[in-house]
């Protein structure tokens, strides 16, 4: 039995929760709001309870808040959605997965770190797998054809692909304006900038305050936009204040600096952002490499929402075209790196100021380097950035990539790095 909705979208991960389902007694699913988790579980769950905030005394929550073993159903795998509302829910599920011993037991799903985490006594290691979801990548929602594979990429494979057309400058602000958000799917071209629009909307409302602390909104607000215009950057803590606070001696800006650490761990807990850290590779001169992590919204149509861009003036501007390209891109490897089992990260160098856009590394430490680029005219640079910045490595990297927006074909270059469009990538 299979509670799917009609038209369910195949999903990467999917691979993973059924893998994991056949191991663990319970899995637990955390991404943003609206990125597919809850239609995804049901993709895999034989029953449900849905366990949003709700003063209806006969809703899931209701009945949990009175008795938290009436939610417990027979049919398994059973979803428990939002199940951070309840934290001690993770106790009992761990506690049923020690008394029936199966796997498959339970779904978890949540857009939150739970709030009261000192309700939570176990940490669910070897019961409970934890995973992240995503956005939708481009491979995903279609617009990648998928005829380039990164797994191929680490293997060294020479790589062919040719597009019937190529892709547009127009197609590409549609992609990030909409964002990989399921619902938006079916919605017109025009009305692509809605959701992120409602979720930043509800996001200042009521995350804000997810777990009881009650947070200035039009601070939150200036926090938002400064890290939408710092979109894909290594904007400093230092630079976000200056942006939202002023402060004139050192406790103000003690104070300021505490209060947006704050806020921004409060993001990181509700999944608005998530960041590249820099990558760890020992270099020749290890010292010299940043690190600071870099900032990216979890999708980019959220930094688009902030800003009030839609698809004609992101066009019109192709600097920040280019930096909202980069996070498109960064959203799709980050899934498809973690699809492999691996991460991605961000390198700089202090010395040079040289920088790669991402870093993806396997859990056995093999490595490629990638550089994002939206159209032809700066791909020689970033080959010549790849090849320095393979020179200098102790650890060769597997592969070395430009990811570009405006071609239409994969090859290799007589230098050996690889040039993909992203519309031809999968994992």
């Amino acid at each position: 039995m299979s509670l799917t909705k009609q038209g369910y979208t195949k999903r990467l991960i999917d691979d993973e929760i059924a893998t994991a389902l056949g191991f663990f007694g319970a899995i637990s699913i955390e991404g943003p709001k609206y990125c597919g988790k809850t239609w995804t579980a049901l993709n895999h769950a034989n029953s449900s309870v849905l366990l949003t905030k709700s003063d209806d005394p006969n809703s899931d929550y209701q009945r949990a808040l009175a008795s938290r073993s009436l939610i417990f159903k027979e049919e398994r795998p059973e979803l428990i959605d939002e199940w951070q509302s309840i934290p001690q829910l993770w106790d009992d599920v761990r506690t049923q997965c020690d008394e029936l011993g199966q796997p498959g037991q339970f779904i978890l799903t949540g857009s939150s770190v739970p709030p009261k985490r000192e309700e939570i006594f176990h940490s669910g290691a070897g019961r409970i797998c934890k995973m992240n979801m995503h956005t939708m990548s481009l491979y995903e929602s279609g617009e990648s054809d998928g005829t380039v594979s990164l797994a191929a990429l680490f293997r060294g494979d020479e790589v062919t692909s040719a597009m019937a057309e190529p892709p547009t400058l127009s197609r590409l602000a549609d992609c990030i304006i909409r964002g990989g958000w399921p619902a938006s799917l079916r919605f017109d071209p025009a009305n692509y900038y809605r959701l992120p629009q409602s979720y930043i909307a509800d996001v200042l409302d009521h995350d804000i305050e997810y777990d009881g602390v009650k947070r200035d909104k039009s601070k939150m607000q200036l926090l938002l936009r400064s890290l939408a215009r710092n979109e894909a950057t290594l904007a400093s803590n230092e630079k976000i204040i200056s942006d939202i606070d002023e402060y004139k001696d050192a406790e103000t800006y003690g104070i300021s600096r505490n209060t947006i650490a704050d806020y921004l761990n409060t993001l990181a807990n509700i999944h608005l952002i998530e960041n590249q850290p820099p990558f760890a590779e020992k270099l020749r001169s290890s010292d010299r490499v940043g690190k600071a992590e870099k900032r990216h919204f979890a999708d980019p149509s959220l930094a688009c929402a902030v800003l009030g861009i839609r698809q004609a003036q992101l066009m019109d501007d192709l600097g920040l075209m280019g930096c909202m390209f980069e996070s498109l891109a960064v959203r799709d490897l980050r899934v498809y790196i973690e699809y492999l089992g691996g991460r991605i990260y961000h390198y700089r160098d202090n010395a040079t100021g040289k920088e790669l856009d991402a870093v993806l590394e396997l859990s056995d430490g093999i490595y490629g380097a990638v550089e994002v680029k939206l159209g032809v005219g700066s791909i020689d640079a970033a080959a010549t950035n790849l090849i320095e910045f393979a020179e200098k490595c102790v650890k060769k990297p597997a592969f070395l990539c430009v990811v570009s927006g405006l071609i239409n074909h994969a090859y290799r270059r007589a230098d050996g790095v690889y040039v993909v469009p992203l519309t031809a990538l999968k994992p």
